[in-house]
């Protein structure tokens, strides 16, 4: 254990910050399965943000934007820190995703998720090229003097 985390969510971590959602909701999905509260919640909201990523890259927009509103309103309750995780920083990344999906549109996931995944910026889209795929981000607290 790790600042009271499991090792494999800190596994699950490095999965979803190197974009391999698929891998991050398998090793979430077996700490939530096991998990009690409040530690069973926080997993599921992780994991629906991971899967709601991966159903972005295979273009299924409903999915998506299902799945990251369900995944921001559990980790609210989290916010803006759980254990060491930086829950304030993933629910602002994704809130902003999720309002962006949104306003693209179901006709427009394919050049969404390519503008995110990939960084490409296509002529009118400054928005979306702004946004980023949310990290799962330790919080850094600095010594008082």
């Amino acid at each position: 254990m790790t600042d009271g985390i499991p090792e494999e969510f800190w596994q699950a971590v490095d999965q979803f910050n190197a974009q391999d959602f698929y891998a991050c909701h398998d090793t979430l999905e077996a700490l939530w399965m096991d998990a009690v509260e409040p530690d069973k919640k926080f997993y599921q909201g992780v994991l629906q943000i991971a899967v709601s990523l991966y159903h972005l890259g295979n273009l299924n927009w409903r999915g998506a934007a299902i799945l990251l509103g369900e995944g921001i309103s559990r980790l609210g309750y989290y916010s803006p820190e759980y254990y060491t995780i930086n829950v304030e920083n993933l629910l602002t990344e994704s809130q902003e995703i999720l309002r962006a999906l949104q306003a693209s549109g179901p006709d427009n996931v394919a050049e969404f998720a390519q503008q995110l995944f990939t960084s490409d910026v296509v002529a009118g889209s400054d928005k979306i090229a702004r946004l980023q795929v949310p990290q799962i981000v330790k919080v850094i607290h600095s010594d008082p003097k």
